[in-house]
């Protein structure tokens, strides 16, 4: 299966002046788990996570004064739309990371997450298609 057929292909994005407190109520608007920051500044897509906005608070920092542009992993790691399923996770778990941001040429085209892959890897397993 490839990536193009599992991805979320209505991706959250944000830009990188976002505070972290309107990044994580977009979030938690959309049920996602991250957003993809588009910054002129970066040469590709970065990517803010739970993780981040999680570590934020952690430390204590003030939520409507942080920015995206401060948290988010730069130049984040891209996969293609014609990966198979079995490329994207291994390239999730050499790198350590939940969210896979999918890009055709240089636009974005959609999110894979881990939970994606489970969801049809479980499915598959189980012989149900929904």
């Amino acid at each position: 299966m490839l990536v193009r057929e599992v991805m979320t292909p209505a991706v959250l994005t944000v830009g990188p002046a976002h505070t972290i407190r309107q990044v994580a109520t977009l979030m938690r608007e959309r049920h996602v788990g991250a957003a993809v920051v588009l910054d002129p500044d970066l040469d590709g897509p970065g990517i803010i996570t739970e993780r981040d906005v999680l570590e934020a608070v952690a430390e204590g920092e003030d939520l409507d004064r942080e920015v995206a542009a401060d948290h988010l992993t730069r130049d984040a790691v891209v996969g293609l739309p014609e990966w198979d399923l079995d490329r994207a996770a291994a390239t999730m778990v050499a790198g350590g990371f939940r969210h896979l941001v999918i890009c055709d040429a240089s636009e974005v085209v959609g999110v894979l997450s881990v939970r994606d892959i489970v969801r049809v890897w479980s499915q598959a397993r189980s012989g149900s298609t929904g």
